[in-house]
């Protein structure tokens, strides 16, 4: 237990210092394509977005911050910081596992911790979306959903949905 006692007395430290830090306001924003823009520009490098993608945060207030040890700021984000761009599926039925691959690389199995939800936006058009990690989620693109679509199921209530890791997700609210 002291082993571990050192590691949390720094990790303590390093977030009391990242509380202290002075916010700003960073001219970054997502897209809700999934492009990132800085000062107006298309930030084109993927391994940059995947850089600044790792240090992103959702606050329990919807806003959106990139943080590091030495700088905190928020940046604005469309719709959902992430794209799901690719869906591998293996068994069937309830023993399905869905895996889905973000364009920034990540990839989640949709499960009761990465759910998949429909969610209405400003124009009430139901979206997919999938939790991806801390409160970020990822939109699925069109060509996912429509892969969601063909293996949807009825559930017992006449539900249409997919399973996924034993779980049933509807695809209509």
């Amino acid at each position: 237990m002291s082993k571990n006692a050192p590691d949390s007395e720094k990790i303590n430290k390093s977030l009391e210092n990242i509380n202290r830090l002075t916010p700003q306001q960073f001219d970054m924003h997502i897209a809700s394509d999934g492009a990132w823009f800085h000062e107006g520009g298309l930030i084109g490098r993927p391994a940059l977005v995947r850089l600044f993608a790792s240090v992103l945060q959702r606050r329990d207030d919807g806003t959106f911050w990139l943080v590091t040890p030495a700088e905190c700021g928020q940046i604005t984000v469309e719709d959902a910081p992430f794209i799901g761009v690719a869906l591998t599926i293996t068994g069937e039925g309830i023993d399905r596992e869905l895996r889905l691959t973000t364009n920034i690389g990540d990839t989640v199995l949709i499960d009761r911790d990465h759910a998949l939800r429909m969610q209405t936006g400003d124009d009430h058009e139901d979206r997919p979306y999938v939790r991806i990690r801390d409160q970020l989620d990822a939109k699925l693109s069109r060509p996912v959903f429509y892969e969601l679509a063909a293996l949807a199921e009825p559930d017992e209530n006449g539900r249409l949905g997919v399973w996924s890791a034993g779980c049933f997700f509807p695809l209509m609210d």
